[in-house]
């Protein structure tokens, strides 16, 4: 562990794996060490200053299986001083009455635990019902949404922009 962020994911489909490799490539290979939460100890999150959290919702607005298996140490961790950044995939489609929810539990879990969330993203431009990871007002959603199954033609754009705004709003310059 010698980069500064820390990016810890789950995937089932490879999706949010594939966007942690992507958010490493546009940040830089220096910035980031990348943790899969089925292979490694949350715990290690709590050594880092920045984080980065990636987490699909399943079916019926559901924690993928990996962060569902960890969900108990996860809220065990301290993060006060640490600022987090998430990202969720999610089918707008095939689920849109939950849209992004567990993108909205990990974000109340981290807030819990003390961390400063930036990230946000704007809520325009998505077709959906309803959704927990949304900010109150629901202008925003509480990190960066992604539709892999739908919209993957739109991903690459918005990972770009939200690369850029996190490193932003962390006070990094890669």
């Amino acid at each position: 562990m010698n980069a500064p962020i820390g990016l810890f994911y789950g995937s089932s489909t490879c999706y949010t794996e594939m966007t942690a490799e992507k958010i490493r490539e546009r940040i830089g290979a220096d910035w980031i060490d990348i943790h899969n939460v089925a292979d490694g100890d949350i715990a290690l999150a709590e050594q880092y200053d920045f984080l980065i959290f990636g987490i699909p919702t399943w079916d019926y607005g559901e924690l993928q299986e990996d962060w569902e298996n960890i969900w108990d140490q996860l809220a065990q961790l301290s993060l006060q001083g640490k600022t987090a950044a998430l990202y969720g995939q999610g089918d707008q489609e095939g689920y849109p009455q939950w849209y992004q929810d567990a993108l909205g539990y990990l974000h109340a879990q981290l807030l819990a635990c003390g961390a400063r969330l930036v990230g946000y993203w704007p809520a325009e431009g998505y077709e959906f019902e309803e959704s927990k990871g949304l900010t109150d007002d629901g202008s925003h959603f509480v990190g960066l949404a992604l539709d892999d199954e739908n919209e993957f033609d739109l991903s690459e754009g918005r990972l770009d922009k939200w690369c850029a705004q996190v490193m932003r709003e962390f006070g990094l310059q890669p």
